[in-house]
């Protein structure tokens, strides 16, 4: 069963980059067909999709965030990360890793869009 763990730092200051990283384990994140999600959830707001990286690398970004956002990977850890430029605090929330069968571009996605995800980390933006 494969297992996700978001790690990061819990504080950014604002204008800063926040930088997150997804550990994968129980499957390959070049398992073909699947693909590897963040998503965040602020304080009183529902789940926000941010972005994606396929099983070939191939990334895809929610259009509100693109400009500020960057997924990559490394395959020799099994690990995704998430960068999001220039953060004020309206980006503050809870951040979640999540894998999906399939491409899912859902800007208001469910719980039930992915079917495994992490345990989400808290991000707050102050200074």
């Amino acid at each position: 069963q494969v297992q996700l763990q978001e790690s990061g730092p819990g504080l950014v200051k604002p204008s800063q980059t926040l930088s997150l990283t997804c550990t994968v384990s129980g499957g390959s994140i070049r398992t073909i067909f699947y693909y590897w999600n963040w998503i965040r959830q602020p304080p009183g707001k529902g789940l926000e999709w941010m972005g994606t990286i396929g099983y070939g690398g191939t990334t895809y970004y929610n259009p509100s965030l693109k400009s500020r956002t960057s997924i990559s990977r490394d395959t020799s850890k099994n690990q995704f990360t998430l960068q999001l430029s220039s953060v004020t605090p309206e980006d503050t929330a809870v951040y979640y890793c999540a894998r999906s069968r399939g491409l899912k571009i859902v800007p208001a996605p469910t719980r039930t869009d992915f079917d495994s995800w992490g345990q989400g980390t808290q991000v707050t933006v102050s200074s």
